[in-house]
């Protein structure tokens, strides 16, 4: 039966014919990292910000992890509806509603006078973030000639990620300076910015190949499935397994089973599952799985043990995660030249292992500041040049791997890199 509902577009689409070192070109790569680079800096600020939010709001371990998790949660289960939404009604106008919701969201957050509010604004930022996110980089690959369209993904990449590396070091300086509201007021102007280039120099596009038809029983299911068991794993630990945390994670397991049921019998599946029988795609997925599963555990905990446990201010515990923002800027390109010369593979084995190390090594720390320091300062560093490796040449992996699904295969990194984040806050 099909459970889809059928939409138009009226808009005409623009032909791909830009170029990276023109004008307008530019414009839309700032656009675009402007863009996600908001979505992808709030994944990263609010971590130091966490103590100042715990000790303002009264809240416990779970529900600063829920102020994280939150936004991941909705983030990652929207992700792939999102870009399927701006391949219908238009990248541009999707990109633009998702900025003014996020606005909305990010004062909201702002704005919070308990830790159920946060949350809930929080989630809010995540469906947003949710169309933001894959409308940015479609924008990209749509209007960019071919020829200049790996170029443009890899600047939109590697700025974006400098935008998320300098969130901790941001929003500690805020923290300190103001408070921690600010860190959701400070995206107000950054998205009033990125709206008014949009609208000026951003081509609208369309798939008008696209399926018509938009997945939302898989949709509410893949929802459904995620938040129950992210509920399971952040309140079961913390209470004991009371009955509602155990049949929270029951009901998300089952519907998680049928949503891979629902897509095998769907015409238009949210996430064709065909696409895992490529081994190019499943390993790259793997592989982010692992990587940003210990990244996002390895930050969550980091910053919360540099400031109560250490007495280290929020500015300070964002300074020692500085080294990923400069490696990043440094060495990602250098990095994307290395695997044209000799392949992906070696990289992204070699890649992770270093990851493993460095998070070896910050288990190994004591408490003297000194040691503890020079032990951040050269584990994260190793990590910033590793992570930014992985992630360059996962994009390569997988652009050509979605299975006649390039949307899939590109949305796909990024919901697998969130979701990783909303599980890896969970408390042990």
């Amino acid at each position: 039966m099909d459970s889809g509902f059928e939409m138009s577009s009226t808009a005409a689409a623009a032909a791909p014919g830009l170029r990276t070192g023109t004008a307008r070109g530019r414009w839309v790569i700032a656009a675009t990292v402007l863009g996600s680079g908001v979505a992808f800096l709030d994944g990263s600020v609010v971590n130091v910000a966490l103590p100042a939010i715990g000790h303002d709001l009264h809240a416990n371990l779970s529900g600063l992890q829920w102020v994280l998790s939150g936004y991941l949660l909705t983030l990652s289960a929207l992700l792939v509806l999102g870009g399927s939404f701006g391949d219908l009604f238009g990248r541009r106008r999707v990109f633009i509603i998702g900025l003014v919701g996020f606005g909305v969201a990010s004062v909201l957050c702002g704005a919070a006078p308990s830790t159920g509010a946060l949350v809930g604004a929080r989630c809010l930022q995540g469906v947003a973030a949710a169309f933001l996110v894959p409308s940015s980089l479609a924008i990209i690959s749509s209007t960019f000639r071919p020829e200049d369209r790996g170029r443009a993904i890899g600047a939109w990449s590697g700025l974006a990620g400098v935008a998320t590396a300098l969130g901790p070091f941001l929003g500690g300086w805020l923290v300190d300076s103001v408070s921690w509201r600010l860190v959701f007021f400070i995206n107000l102007p950054l998205i009033a910015a990125t709206v008014l280039i949009t609208l000026r120099h951003v081509p609208e596009t369309f798939d008008h190949e696209a399926d018509r038809r938009i997945d939302v029983p898989g949709g509410v299911l893949l929802t459904i499935g995620l938040a129950g068991i992210v509920y399971a794993l952040i309140e079961g630990p913390a209470h004991g397994w009371p009955a509602g945390a155990v049949s929270a994670g029951v009901a998300g397991v089952v519907a998680l089973a049928l949503f891979v049921v629902a897509e095998r019998r769907s015409s238009h599946p949210m996430v064709p599952l065909e696409v895992f029988r490529s081994r190019q795609f499943s390993g790259a997925n793997a592989t982010t799985l692992a990587v940003y599963a210990a990244l996002s555990a390895t930050t969550f905990f980091l910053v919360v043990h540099l400031q109560t446990d250490l007495g280290y201010s929020a500015l300070e515990a964002g300074a020692s995660l500085f080294p990923i923002t400069v490696v990043m800027a440094a060495l990602s390109a250098r990095a994307g030249a290395l695997t044209q010369r000799i392949g992906p593979r070696l990289p992204m084995t070699i890649g992770p292992i270093v990851v493993g190390a460095g998070v070896v090594v910050l288990a190994s720390v004591n408490e003297d500041k000194v040691s503890f320091v020079v032990s951040v300062q050269k584990t994260l560093t190793e990590r910033g040049w590793h992570a930014g490796q992985v992630a360059k040449e996962f994009a390569a992996r997988i652009e050509g791997s979605g299975g006649g699904r390039p949307d899939f295969a590109q949305g796909g990194g990024k919901n697998v890199a969130a979701l990783d984040g909303a599980l890896s806050h969970v408390e042990e």
